[in-house]
């Protein structure tokens, strides 16, 4: 078994920041974990920001820009035709970021101001990255540059995302923290994995499957898009208006309603008719399945508050299967397969990594069912928690020691 060495993560943009983005990742399942099983035995741990909101702000922001640092300078340059980015050169914003991510979690358990400074830190790196990834965008002469320009658009409303979350913990606004997370989820982090999805999971299919099409209009990223615009204005309106008038309501459902099928039916066009055979492939398909699930959920969710006047909804259930769902699930399938592919090894998913897969399934069916549960939510809530730290710890550190370790072959990269 080879050495692990710092040396190996500056090889290559995605080794350095997935590494910092598993680091984080398996950090945060075990905190989390930590903060329930206080709260079940009982034990004060009285933090200045509600635990709900630390949890909603760690899961959503913290260790997916990580993973999108890694990706977008790893395939960026070659996508927009432009030189390679060396991982040193990445080292100061990416520290920055994790440093400002350690300071937020710090102040959040104990002062606000303490956390605002830390949202600063991270509000400056990523505006590093995302700059510079701007920057790139705009010297390529590519003919196409959609998907790269939309996903730089989407980065640099995080910058926005996070400069405001700074604010709202400066403030002690808990209205404006609401906001800013759900933004973030909404109008930054959905955004982009479904143009990356849009973009990579055809090419996948042809790589893989030379006789299954690549079919991705543009149009059918734009109504994308526009359901996740959709969902992030609904959010806004129910964070500020608690009760809409009842044909709104309806209006709204029956959008989803329609969303919801044609992102199923895209699930089914590039993935079920080759029977999921290959597995790396069926990874990706069930975070769309997640997607076009999430919608449907959120359209039944609406049409219960249409029909109770807003009393009665299916509370986190959709949102938890957006996040830890379709983005989840996506972010797993894909760092799978970079790694996997950039690390000289076999692009397919073995048994270890199949099998947390479904541990990550399973953990997001149950938080789920947590979130709609009136008899035993709180042992639902706890074992969904259970499988998701072993999935997640458990795959951040199979690929936390791939990054930091010489490829098989014995190629630089």
């Amino acid at each position: 078994m080879p050495l692990w060495h710092f040396r190996y993560l500056l090889r290559a943009p995605h080794r350095l920041a997935f590494f910092m983005g598993a680091v984080t990742l398996g950090a945060s399942a075990l905190w989390w974990a930590g903060v329930l099983l206080a709260r079940a035995l009982q034990w004060p741990l009285n933090p200045v920001v509600p635990a709900s909101l630390m949890h909603a702000l760690v899961f959503s922001l913290s260790y997916m820009p990580l993973f999108f640092c890694g990706f977008l300078y790893t395939a960026g340059p070659k996508w927009l035709k432009q030189p390679a980015v060396s991982a040193r050169s990445l080292v100061p914003a990416l520290a920055l970021l994790m440093t400002g991510w350690l300071v937020t979690l710090i102040g959040m358990h104990w002062q606000r101001q303490v956390a605002a400074l830390g949202m600063v830190l991270v509000a400056l790196g990523w505006a590093a990255l995302c700059l510079r990834f701007t920057c790139m965008v705009w010297r390529s002469r590519v003919q196409d540059k959609t998907h790269m320009a939309l996903v730089n658009a989407a980065c640099l409303v995080g910058v926005g995302v996070m400069v405001a979350l700074a604010v709202a913990l400066a403030l002690h606004s808990t209205l404006l923290l609401r906001m800013g997370i759900h933004m973030g989820i909404w109008w930054f982090l959905a955004p982009v994995f479904a143009v990356v999805s849009h973009r990579m999971v055809p090419f996948f299919n042809a790589s893989l499957i030379p006789f299954l099409d690549a079919w991705r209009p543009n149009w059918l990223l734009t109504v994308m898009l526009g359901a996740l615009l959709l969902e992030g204005v609904s959010s806004m309106v129910d964070l500020w208006w608690q009760t809409l008038p009842q044909a709104l309501r309806w209006l709204q459902a029956g959008l989803e309603v329609s969303l919801a099928l044609l992102m199923l039916g895209l699930a089914a066009r590039w993935g079920f008719i080759q029977n999921l055979k290959i597995r790396l492939l069926a990874m990706l398909y069930g975070g769309l399945v997640w997607f076009g699930l999430a919608l449907g959920l959120n359209a039944m969710s609406h049409a219960l508050m249409a029909s109770t006047g807003d009393s009665v909804s299916l509370g986190l259930a959709p949102l938890h299967a957006m996040t830890k769902g379709y983005l989840g699930c996506t972010m797993f399938s894909m760092v799978t397969r970079v790694a996997s592919g950039h690390g000289g090894r076999k692009e397919s998913a073995d048994n270890a990594v199949w099998w947390l897969y479904w541990a990550l399934q399973t953990a997001v069916a149950l938080r789920v069912v947590a979130a709609v549960a009136q008899a035993y939510a709180q042992a639902v809530l706890l074992t969904a928690v259970a499988a998701w730290c072993v999935a997640m710890v458990c795959w951040a550190l199979r690929y936390g020691y791939w990054f930091g370790t010489p490829r098989p072959d014995g190629r630089d990269g």
